[in-house]
């Protein structure tokens, strides 16, 4: 067998290895074994690209252990070799004394002194950044064309993987941030007592973020439900209601809190502070009661919408991530807005321009989108179906559609008309796909109302029913 034969065996069985999991965690453990194993090297490092910081943090290693230090190494974009590798984007190798190059970045916990020669490559999906990734010998060693060659390739391969698995994490934390706030709008429609809403709020604080310790701290200071002990980390969220500060909620833990989980963190803090003053208001707490309600049902339509997909052959695992992460947003935006109000109604110009917002920043585009929208209101639960039709129909026009979009939301005597209209190529036919099997059975059942798809010098998608 010769070396490209070889080369060509290795980069497809790493490539299958990586794309066996979909847990971003055991897919960086799997890309440093497999890499080091492909390259006969003593280690390999991994790093992932946190684009709000611009730097690269280490997620996995194989080959060399970690010291005790709770943080991990960390570098900007520039630094270090590995990081200079992320800047230029292109490969970086020194076959001997890797740690006495001017560019070497000594970590405390991290023994890459002990390593003579270096090779690192950018992770690029796309020439976006998702990481990168070194090979280390003990040894001098001189990599190869054909090596270097290989690891820009599997490099290639590993950017997808990354961008399945962070989808598919980014989907796992929007439906466990759904079930920490459907819990605790459980626990408080069912108490006729604050202080017993207060204790199921901390405790689903602290098993959704495996925290040490939390407590409620109200407006005048006192803390009104203390659970477990206080670790080194802390964080302090206030609650806030109607622009009113009306407590904190204080979280521990003994190692640091991501921003993932501060994120969570604030979503919870935000419903505690609604849950609290509702509980407050009314004994049995009538609103809070609701909020559970469509918190429940919005997590059966997610579900509903998975299961379609489950059906369904031969989909595309990255775009099926993507869209169930976009419809979880358009619900979340629903809820959010309904929160805001404190009523059952949402102005549908505000939340089309959120989901504007999200979708065209989601999905990077460039692309010149129009709003004319009236002031409508509309009740809840409708105001869920369109913010699903709305996300399909304007993800859409984003993907297939012409540089310039055009949204118009009317009111004509009691009905809503919503346009979405690009100067694209049009469709053909009548339009499949599962995406609008969804749109077209809420515009049905839910909506009750018609959907048009015409080629007008474009797509242009015409949606109208009664209020």
């Amino acid at each position: 067998m010769n070396e490209s034969e070889r080369h060509l065996q290795l980069l497809t069985a790493t490539t299958e290895a990586v794309n066996s999991s979909l847990d971003l965690e055991e897919v960086m453990a799997l890309i440093a074994r497999k890499v080091a194993e492909a390259l006969e090297a003593d280690a390999c490092f991994v790093y992932l690209y946190d684009e709000d910081g611009d730097a690269l943090t280490l997620r996995a290693t194989f080959g060399a252990q970690l010291g005790e230090e709770e943080r991990k190494p960390r570098m900007r974009i520039g630094e270090g070799l590995t990081g200079s590798s992320a800047a230029i984007r292109q490969p970086v190798m020194i076959a001997e004394g890797a740690n006495l190059d001017p560019r070497f970045k000594a970590f405390k916990n991290l023994p890459e002194g002990e390593y003579e020669s270096i090779l690192a490559v950018p992770i690029l999906a796309r020439e976006k950044l998702e990481g990168a990734l070194n090979v280390r010998t003990r040894h001098p060693r001189e990599f190869s064309q054909g090596e270097i060659d290989l690891l820009v390739a599997i490099a290639g391969q590993v950017a997808q993987s990354i961008q399945h698995a962070r989808l598919y994490e980014e989907a796992r934390r929007r439906v466990r941030e759904l079930e920490a706030l459907a819990k605790i709008s459980e626990a408080v429609s069912e108490s006729l007592y604050v202080e017993e809403s207060l204790e199921a709020i901390v405790k689903t604080t602290m098993q959704a973020v495996a925290a040490t310790g939390a407590a409620i701290v109200l407006a005048d200071g006192r803390v009104a439900w203390p659970e477990g002990r206080s670790g080194a980390y802390a964080v302090r969220i206030p609650l806030r209601w109607r622009r009113r500060q009306v407590g904190e909620l204080v979280c521990d833990k003994d190692t640091p809190f991501s921003y993932e989980e501060e994120a969570l963190l604030g979503s919870i803090a935000h419903h505690a502070a609604v849950a609290i003053e509702h509980g407050r208001a009314v004994m049995r707490g009538v609103l809070a009661q609701e909020i559970h309600h469509r918190v429940k049902n919005n997590l059966q339509t997610v579900a509903s919408l998975l299961r379609l997909h489950a059906r369904a052959e031969n989909v595309d695992a990255q775009q099926v991530l993507a869209d169930s992460v976009n419809r979880i947003l358009a619900i979340a935006a629903v809820h959010e807005v309904l929160t805001k109000r404190q009523d059952d109604d949402v102005e549908l110009a505000e939340l089309i321009e959120h989901l504007r917002v999200t979708i065209v920043q989601g999905l990077g585009s460039s692309k010149k989108v129009n709003t004319r929208l009236e002031q409508i209101s509309l009740a809840g639960n409708q105001a869920t179906a369109l913010a699903l039709v709305f996300t399909e129909l304007l993800q859409n026009a984003i993907e297939h559609g012409g540089d310039n979009i055009t949204i118009e939301l009317t009111r004509s005597d009691d009905a809503v008309e919503l346009t979405i209209a690009d100067d694209g190529p049009g469709i053909s036919g009548e339009g499949k796909g599962i995406g609008l099997e969804i749109v077209r059975a809420l515009v049905r059942d839910e909506l009750h109302g018609k959907l048009e798809l015409r080629n007008e010098s474009g797509l242009r998608a015409e949606l109208s029913f009664p209020l």
